[in-house]
């Protein structure tokens, strides 16, 4: 790490901690060549996620969208805003862990679904009748015996 003072690039730690509610370092460092101490924050680097749409075309994941659809599907629910910001939290986790730089806008619906689910099953079958295109109430009927099916 260079010196913000000297320009020495060498300096050791003097105090670390969690910054950002953990997700950065704050460290403290003393420059061994004129002993000023400094602050610097590290990260960890995320790599940009491509959404492939279904006509093919591509655009940057965000998090945000996948909020929104949720907040949408869960409109006169009983699902706070928490619930679906963590959920949406856990979604983007699950695509950063992937290591997949290229995902399908289908698998993540297919996410989305999978945490609305057991969350709230109304919310669940709206979203599904979006993201798997519902033309007509025997759409509506046939998810909704698959999910009276399973209990």
């Amino acid at each position: 790490m260079k010196c913000p003072y000297c320009g020495h690039s060498e300096s050791k730690v003097v105090d670390s901690r969690p910054a950002e509610e953990g997700s950065s370092i704050r460290r403290r460092r003393e420059c061994l060549s004129c002993a000023k101490r400094f602050t610097t924050y590290e990260t960890v680097e995320s790599l940009p996620m491509i959404v492939v749409k279904k006509d093919g075309s591509r655009q940057s994941f965000d998090r945000e969208k996948v909020t929104a659809s949720m907040i949408r599907a869960c409109e006169k629910r009983r699902v706070s805003i928490e619930q679906i910001e963590k959920l949406s939290e856990e979604i983007e986790q699950t695509l950063q862990n992937s290591l997949e730089r290229e995902i399908s806008s289908d698998y993540v619906g297919e996410l989305v679904m999978a945490k609305l689910r057991p969350v709230d099953e109304v919310a669940y079958i709206r979203f599904a009748s979006v993201h798997r295109h519902f033309k007509n109430i025997e759409d509506f009927t046939n998810e909704l015996n698959k999910l009276l099916d399973e209990k």
